[in-house]
């Protein structure tokens, strides 16, 4: 049982968002109006907002000449009579699609009706007249009706346009397009969201082809992605007529790009999806990008405003995974991780090569992250032709460091043919502390910060002697929260993990192990990543054990980038992050300690911007990079007080515990 209250869900502000196909019966009105009702009520009984139906579904869009007929334009008429009368008092706004007269000419339009109300139409424009497809035979183009902005319609006056947008609130601006308009040049949809449009309906009817369906959702996730605005497509199903094609059924609901729910094709039965589409996001993406913003431009659009009244929800019906920065499907999975220790790999060749480095210096642990940053040195070398012998891999234990540690860098240094040395930094280090009047007992942050600068300091020297740079271990998730000795483990000469997070490097060493490793490299790499996080600069256990484990201190690297992707990728509100993250956890972590983690993140990402202010060069990979050159700026000394004070008001609202 999630510990979020439906009001505090529905807070959040998605606006849930379906996508329906009914069966229809060509020219059959009535049955086909019983139909989109059923789906209608269906939608609005799981808390949609707006529901989307087929281009011509209540009359089918495969009626051919039957659209000159007046009976059947009549009965379209008393079509959406009938609809208008059922969302007399109902919550959700319907689009669905029919023929309509218009001064002589019959335009294939979408309405949109909502509360009793018929709000406007939007007559298609281009029209395919090419194949299997011939709608200039029976309809006009709204480009041909550019004197007529009004129709009559249930007894009203209703404006008509592709200009008519309806403004649902909170930013969720709704347009309509039908299905040729996604295919032209110039779709109407690139129009509207220049001119402020949130989210666009496409009322579409396109029949099934071999390869047709991947090219349709490209086309749907492109479009979505280029205009920044969430996209609902609406597909007729196979029960329109099949005298020469089949229809797909094919529906998605996609945001900026990224598909959140899609159906199946060729379904002999009537349909649904629904997905919670985040208009804040939407707005966030689009005052960062420039482009979008220098493109705004033309004529104002009808703004129609009806306000939605929502509906509770108790859960969210958007792609929610606990790992954001990892794809879930194995395949994609192990693209990504191919293509990331590709961009790292190439960088470091380039700096590599560009430097005029001989070697590459990095301090090796036996721990994750200075594996992966070995594996892609290994990956630079061999890009360059470079005997692997030149990457000079030193190993430094101190007070902390564990047998199985030790072990691991031996053994990998050795599987992987990189040159290894070893330098005890035990006795350099009580020199220090003797030098500056440091009790060794005293395991203070100095006792930890000495050993990781002494660490850095050979390395850096060694460097100079070899002519070498310093390859950076540091991950993204390190830096977001500064888990790093401030010109120690935090400098290098070039940072070759800076743009990944902790819960992909894993993934990455682990793809590395079943991928490429085998024998010995594949069992170190195994063992490594079955070892704790840890910086080991405290004293080990009793029994020789890591005793300083990092996730206990600053919790799961799993939520912190949760996290991370969200307030900085996604730019979200805090408030509404740790509500998704108590939805994304339910069950692995209690909500105390999600809430306690959350402020650890938040004290921690504003008090540590001093670190990335200084931080040296490295690669992005994705869409989160913290360099201080290119993605994120932020004072040195800014306050945490207001995002403290939201987390404060929520933990109250949900009554959780400190």
């Amino acid at each position: 049982m999630t510990p979020v209250a439906a009001s505090v869900v529905t807070s959040l502000g998605y606006i849930r968002s379906a996508a329906c196909t009914p069966v229809v019966q060509p020219a059959d009105v009535d049955s086909n109006v019983l139909n989109i009702i059923d789906l209608a009520d269906k939608a609005s009984a799981h808390g949609a907002d707006i529901v989307v139906f087929p281009e011509l579904c209540i009359t089918g869009y495969s009626c051919g000449d039957l659209f000159r007929q007046p009976d059947v334009l009549n009965a379209a008429l008393g079509g959406i009579e009938k609809l208008r009368t059922w969302t007399t008092g109902r919550l959700p706004l319907l689009v669905v699609g029919a023929p309509l007269s218009v001064f002589s000419h019959t335009i294939n339009a979408a309405i949109i009706l909502h509360d009793g109300h018929v709000l406007g139409v939007i007559p298609k424009t281009y029209l395919p007249s090419t194949q299997e497809y011939y709608e200039p035979r029976w309809f006009t183009s709204a480009d041909d009706l550019e004197n007529v902005t009004e129709i009559k319609l249930c007894g009203r006056t209703v404006p008509l346009g592709t200009d008519i947008v309806v403004d649902l609130g909170h930013g969720a601006i709704l347009s309509c397009e039908l299905c040729e308009d996604l295919w032209s040049v110039i779709p109407p949809s690139t129009q509207t969201a220049q001119r402020g449009a949130t989210i666009c309906a496409n009322l579409s009817a396109s029949d099934d082809l071999v390869g047709k369906t991947d090219y349709r959702r490209s086309l749907v996730k492109s479009h979505s992605a280029r205009t920044y605005m969430a996209y609902i497509y609406a597909g007729a199903g196979p029960w329109e007529s099949t005298t020469d094609v089949v229809f797909s059924g094919h529906s998605m609901i996609a945001e900026c790009g990224d598909v959140l729910a899609e159906s199946s094709t060729l379904s002999l039965t009537s349909s649904m999806i629904l997905a919670d589409i985040d208009v804040q996001k939407i707005i966030a993406d689009r005052n960062d990008a420039t482009s979008f913003r220098q493109s705004s431009s033309g004529a104002p659009l009808r703004t129609l405003s009806v306000p939605l009244r929502r509906s509770l929800k108790e859960d969210v019906l958007r792609p929610l995974r606990p790992l954001p920065f990892v794809p879930a499907d194995d395949h994609d999975r192990a693209e990504r991780c191919r293509e990331i220790l590709r961009i790292q790999s190439t960088a470091l060749a380039i700096r590599w090569k560009r430097s005029g480095a001989k070697k590459l210096v990095l301090g090796l642990s036996g721990g994750l992250d200075s594996t992966l940053a070995v594996i892609v040195s290994v990956l630079a070398a061999d890009i360059l032709s470079i005997d692997r012998s030149n990457i000079r891999c030193i190993t430094l234990p101190g007070f902390g460091t564990t047998e199985r540690t030790l072990s691991n860098a031996r053994a990998l240094a050795a599987a992987l043919a990189v040159s290894l040395t070893e330098i005890d930094i035990r006795a350099a280090v009580r020199q220090h502390f003797a030098d500056i009047g440091h009790d060794e007992s005293n395991h203070s942050v100095v006792f930890e910060n000495a050993q990781a600068r002494e660490r850095t300091q050979i390395l850096m020297d060694v460097a100079n002697a070899d002519s070498g740079i310093v390859v950076g271990t540091g991950d993204l998730s390190e830096i977001a929260l500064g888990w790093s000795t401030y010109n120690a483990d935090h400098m290098s000469m070039y940072n070759v993990n800076a743009g990944v997070p902790k819960t992909l490097v894993r993934h990455l060493v682990d793809w590395y192990a079943v991928s490429v490793g085998h024998g010995t490299l594949r069992s170190v790499l195994l063992d490594i990543l079955d070892t704790p996080v840890s910086p080991e600069l405290l004293p080990p256990a009793a029994d020789n054990t890591i005793a300083q484990h990092t996730e206990s201190v600053l919790g799961p690297y799993d939520v912190h980038d949760f996290f991370l992707y969200h307030l900085i990728r996604l730019k979200q509100p805090l408030r509404t992050v740790v509500v998704l993250a108590l939805l994304a956890f339910d069950g692995t972590y209690t909500p105390s300690d999600i809430l306690r983690w959350a402020e650890i993140f938040i004290r921690r990402f504003v008090s540590q911007q001093f670190k990335r202010s200084a931080m040296p060069d490295g690669v992005k990979v994705g869409s989160v990079a913290l360099s201080p050159r290119a993605d994120w700026r932020m004072p040195s000394d800014a306050s945490a007080a207001v995002w403290l004070r939201r987390l404060e008001e929520l933990r109250k609202e949900l009554a959780i515990p400190s």
